[in-house]
């Protein structure tokens, strides 16, 4: 029987899923393989089925899937021996990969089921000013890249992330960076960046206690006097994300900055909390930048953060990054969208934090 591979975007909302399988069960298509991944308007879903002989075509299948709230649909003809596990698919050629160093664009090729696949200059070729979302540029080091092409299925954010993950896994380990980290700001003053500690506890509160209602309420969309003890404990806890303290000449807290896991994959929120007085010197940009090379070697795909429709200074900041901004159901907040594969965000900027849900 017929094999296609087909991808669709849809709205990220419950049942959305449901509506499209149902679809094509209607029209016969039977699911051998289902992926969800992310891109820069939202899920997009893709879809390996088979369908009886005499059954719908391409085109057919587009327009069912559209007809049930999917958007920009592509259907391809697929192969038998495209239904594999895609893990095992990956760690076995990860294991090839570090075999043949030398086969980069080929293995690259073959992961996202590429057309065509060649060397590329980084500092020419990195990235696609037409925005043509059928070419990916993937960096191969500092001195390399490799050029990707698939022509009528477009490459998500998601497949953007495993080719970096795959390519960093092959290639020698970088050094192991520093606990901390030495930034000098805008007027020369030195401060030290680190991961958080159980050990700061009181000093995280009395940071607070120094930060005006205003700051507060930017960061926790109320003026809160400090988070409590559960949301600190969850600040040290790996498992729901990283936090990182800016620590002033005088060993005082001056900024908190935080990267907390969601259920979405490939993206993580960032926040921060910066004291009055630290303010306009170069310190909210350099936690940003840092969280943002953080997060790539995460391999994480975006970075998003809600914030108060009045808080510029922060959007201002991550829009300077490439973020972009996008409107909520509440008038007075906005979403912020940061892309991690070198691709423009279509729709999102940054600013303060998530508020309570996270606390």
């Amino acid at each position: 029987m017929p094999l296609f591979r087909i991808r669709t975007e849809i709205e990220d909302r419950p049942g959305r899923l449901a509506l499209l399988t149902a679809a094509l069960g209607r029209r016969g298509a039977n699911i051998l393989g289902l992926s969800v991944q992310l891109d820069a308007e939202g899920v997009v879903d893709e879809f390996v089925v088979d369908v009886p002989h005499g059954g719908p075509g391409a085109r057919e299948l587009a327009e069912t899937l559209g007809a049930a709230g999917g958007a920009r649909t592509a259907v391809r003809p697929a192969r038998p021996r495209e239904l594999v596990d895609e893990p095992t698919r990956a760690l076995v050629l990860a294991s090839r990969l570090r075999a043949e160093p030398h086969a980069v664009p080929a293995i690259l090729g073959e992961l996202l089921r590429a057309d065509d696949a060649c060397w590329a200059e980084p500092g020419r070729d990195h990235g696609d000013p037409g925005g043509n979302a059928e070419v990916l540029v993937v960096p191969v080091g500092r001195a390399h890249a490799v050029r990707l092409r698939r022509f009528g299925l477009p490459f998500t954010a998601t497949e953007a992330a495993r080719a970096d993950a795959l390519v960093r896994a092959a290639l020698p380990a970088p050094p192991r960076p520093p606990e901390s980290r030495r930034v000098v700001l805008r007027d020369g003053t030195r401060v030290v960046v680190r991961p958080v500690g159980r050990r700061d506890a009181d000093a995280v509160r009395d940071l607070h206690g120094r930060c005006s209602a205003d700051s507060r309420r930017m960061r926790y969309f109320s003026p809160k006097p400090a988070p409590p003890r559960r949301a600190f404990e969850r600040f040290c806890d790996p498992a729901h994300g990283l936090t990182l303290v800016a620590e002033g000449p005088d060993g005082s807290l001056l900024a908190l900055a935080h990267l907390i896991h969601v259920l979405d994959p490939g993206v993580a929120e960032m926040a921060f909390l910066v004291e009055d007085a630290w303010q306009g010197r170069g310190l909210g940009r350099a936690l940003a930048e840092l969280l943002v090379a953080l997060g790539r070697d995460r391999g994480l795909v975006e970075l998003r953060a809600l914030a108060l429709s009045e808080n510029t200074r922060m959007r201002r900041l991550l829009t300077s990054l490439g973020g972009r901004t996008r409107r909520t159901a509440d008038p007075a907040v906005v979403e912020v969208r940061l892309r991690l594969d070198g691709r423009p965000a279509r729709s999102a900027a940054v600013a303060g934090w998530p508020g309570d849900r996270h606390l």
